[in-house]
């Protein structure tokens, strides 16, 4: 059995995504192999909320392709790349039946980040220099590191490996490639060439318009479905636009109330300390010194990450910082979940269903189906990953509207 494991977040489920599943499929030359797709849950690699339930996104998967989705779990999802990275390779080679791995890339130099990824920088003590001292002259985490990379790493034109390094599909890429390495088994990699605008662009400019330009459109249509309906035609497939709709019409979900989101922050501020996750090297003091200024005028959250814009701090590590403040996940935990402990099935198709069987023979860790599973569980670790699922659902939940504890009500998805 051919089984394609795909890394996503799917918010929301777009024309590049489906793109992507089809070009994978095509490429391992076999129309009947299994998509098993590792999906981000309530909180994305970004540090915000998803825009759509997981439970949705699931669905508009399932109908455009995939045939399993699983949910990579909080601390992982809403995790810098090499651990958001690590952590869905992990889960996708502990199902035990992946074959093989695709993802995109926005380089076409696939052997460039192939060559990147067999250097040991770990052990590098020219690197770990460089990094420091980047660091130390103000760069953020990302361009030191990529800087770094390029001061040390032997390539004739160093401005392409610059240029390569900050694109941020390309340094995910990197990051799986480099966790693919760390689990030393043959997986067949699949690098699938970007098509379309670019991965942060706002505007529309193919049919393969970037999420971060769909879910701009989705924020100035509100929970409005005709005005959805119209300006979203042809930039996402029939069947995940009609998911879309249908789950606002039946109340399922509202869109989330990043305001509301903003202020809820800016009132819990007091619960962060300096082990809180991704707040230290000063980024708890940044942000309490910052937000003490603010007006009323600028507690929505686009008028507080503005505040807050810094080239010191990436908005990822800032927005990561500020979700584990509100979830209570601090450095410690951090440090002591390094690995997943189990498998959360989000949905599945009829022949996802087969699939999920042969998982639940092979997988190296527990399968896990309802919440309710997870009361069977004894280990600690399974036990402290899942709460913190459930507190993020939760938090999304008030954002929505929706009521808490929602997750234990809700079974994994499942299409014909």
């Amino acid at each position: 059995m051919r089984v394609i494991g795909i890394v996503a977040e799917y918010n929301p489920f777009h024309n590049g995504h489906e793109y992507l599943i089809k070009k994978a499929r095509e490429i391992v030359n076999d129309p009947r192999a299994i998509v098993l797709v590792v999906m981000s849950g309530p909180f994305t690699q970004r540090g915000l909320p998803s825009i759509l339930p997981k439970d949705v996104r699931a669905r508009q998967a399932l109908l455009c392709g995939a045939d399993v989705v699983l949910e990579l779990p909080f601390t992982f999802a809403c995790a810098p790349s090499e651990r958001f990275a690590f952590g869905a390779i992990e889960t996708l080679y502990r199902t035990g039946v992946v074959t093989d791995i695709a993802f995109g890339i926005d380089s076409d130099n696939f052997d460039l980040l192939k060559k990147l990824s067999e250097a040991d920088l770990d052990n590098n003590e020219a690197f770990t220099a460089s990094l420091k001292k980047n660091l130390e002259d103000g760069m953020s985490f990302p361009s030191a590191r990529a800087n770094a990379i390029a001061d040390v790493f032997e390539y004739e034109d160093k401005e392409e490996l610059r240029n390569t390094l900050r694109r941020p599909n390309s340094i995910l890429a990197l990051d799986y490639l480099r966790a693919i390495r760390v689990f030393k088994k043959n997986f067949n990699v699949i690098a699938i060439p970007r098509v379309g605008d670019d991965y942060d662009s706002a505007d529309v400019g193919s049919k393969y318009p970037s999420a971060t330009a769909i879910r701009d459109i989705i924020r100035g249509c509100g929970n409005s479905q005709s005005a959805l309906a119209a300006k979203l035609a042809g930039l996402m497939p029939d069947d995940s636009l009609a998911v879309m709709l249908s789950s606002l019409s039946t109340k399922k979900f509202t869109f989330p109330d990043m305001d509301l989101y903003a202020k809820t922050v800016l009132m819990d501020l007091d619960k962060a300390g300096n082990d809180t996750a991704y707040m230290g090297d000063g980024i708890l003091g940044y942000i309490r010194n910052t937000c003490g200024k603010l007006r009323s005028a600028d507690s929505d959250l686009e008028s507080l990450m503005n505040k807050l814009n810094t080239k010191h701090f990436t908005q990822g590590r800032i927005l990561r910082a500020m979700a584990s403040m509100m979830l209570g996940q601090s450095e410690e935990f951090i440090a002591t979940h390094k690995h997943v402990p189990y498998i959360r099935v989000l949905g599945f198709s009829r022949e996802g269903r087969y699939c999920l069987k042969i998982i639940g023979k092979c997988a190296k860790v527990p399968l896990i189906h309802n919440c309710s599973d997870f009361l069977e569980q004894q280990d600690e670790e399974i036990i402290a990953v899942s709460a913190l699922d459930i507190k993020a659902a939760n938090l999304q939940n008030m954002l929505m509207g929706l009521p808490l504890n929602t997750d234990w009500d809700i079974p994994p998805v499942s299409v014909k």
